[in-house]
């Protein structure tokens, strides 16, 4: 069985020809035509899966500039001595779920001190580290759109020809009925 690989996983293209009725493909055209409609099919999937991706890491990417907004507020109260350390209101506490917004994407941060209290330098590291993650996700982002429009494109191009294929199959069909 010829299978195509997609983002989804593997789509028959015996599966997706068994679900198109075009009539009997004895016409060397209707058969390209199927042949075309099944190829525009697996791209359609392709597109949005894609396009799914792309949903994904643009909540990755609102998830991370909160991160990026909170951590600026922090160091902000480090540098106005307004901190939340109970011990230097020129430190501020990373909050628990900021902590575990690094861990989980492996995204380095300070630990001087083991304390979970972080000065203004220290903020400085974290920002940094955050602001790297959120450019690789933008690129991210970027490249899955480029694939996207690719897949578009091929969409369209496959389905043209399969159109372009039974208008010609059906003009010589007329052309036959009308010489008979």
């Amino acid at each position: 069985m010829t299978n195509v690989m997609n983002v989804q996983g593997e789509a028959g293209i015996r599966e997706i020809l068994a679900d198109m009725d075009l009539g009997p493909a004895d016409s060397i055209q209707f058969a390209f035509a199927k042949l075309q409609l099944a190829q525009s099919m697996i791209c359609k999937n392709n597109a949005e899966a894609f396009l799914k991706q792309i949903e994904d890491t643009q909540a990755e990417q609102t998830k991370t500039a909160e991160m990026i907004s909170r951590a600026r507020a922090l160091q902000n109260a480090c540098q106005s001595e307004d901190g939340d350390c109970p011990w230097s209101k020129k430190a501020s506490m990373m909050p628990a779920d900021m902590v575990a917004f690094f861990k989980e994407r492996n995204l380095a941060f300070d630990t001087h001190g083991a304390d979970g209290a972080h000065n203004f330098d220290e903020w400085t590291f974290n920002i940094q580290s955050l602001t790297n993650y959120q450019e690789s996700v933008n690129n991210s982002t970027q490249t899955k759109m480029v694939y996207l429009q690719d897949m578009i494109s091929q969409y369209n191009s496959y389905l043209q020809g399969a159109m372009s294929a039974i208008q010609k199959a059906t003009t010589v069909l007329e052309r036959i009925a009308t010489s008979a």
